[in-house]
């Protein structure tokens, strides 16, 4: 779960958003640090193909998730890393991606 602004953010509520979006193979939403909230939403996608812009998913998410659910930032990636049992190694994604340096 993720704790922005004092509401709380399910990453599977955002996830399937991102994932109804047909250029979206696969995606991960993760928590990163945020001066102003706490922590702000951000996803990590696997796309289809190279064309797809990050403006156009985060777009696509306007208007399907209250604003405050809404992911600050998106990178792509070619895999999302997974354990031995399938499931998504989220640490290893807040390492990876470990958001803006604190000021």
């Amino acid at each position: 779960m993720i704790i922005t602004g004092g509401e709380n953010v399910y990453p599977a509520e955002i996830e399937n958003v991102i994932l109804s979006h047909p250029d979206v193979i696969e995606v991960a939403v993760i928590g990163q640090p945020s001066q102003k909230w706490g922590e702000s939403p951000f996803a990590i996608v696997v796309p289809k193909s190279s064309d797809v812009a990050a403006d156009a998913i985060l777009s696509f998410c306007d208007g399907k998730l209250a604003r405050f659910k809404l992911p600050r930032g998106l990178a792509f990636t070619d895999v999302i890393p997974r354990n031995a049992n399938g499931k998504v190694l989220k640490r290893v994604l807040r390492e990876s991606y470990p958001g803006p340096a604190p000021q």
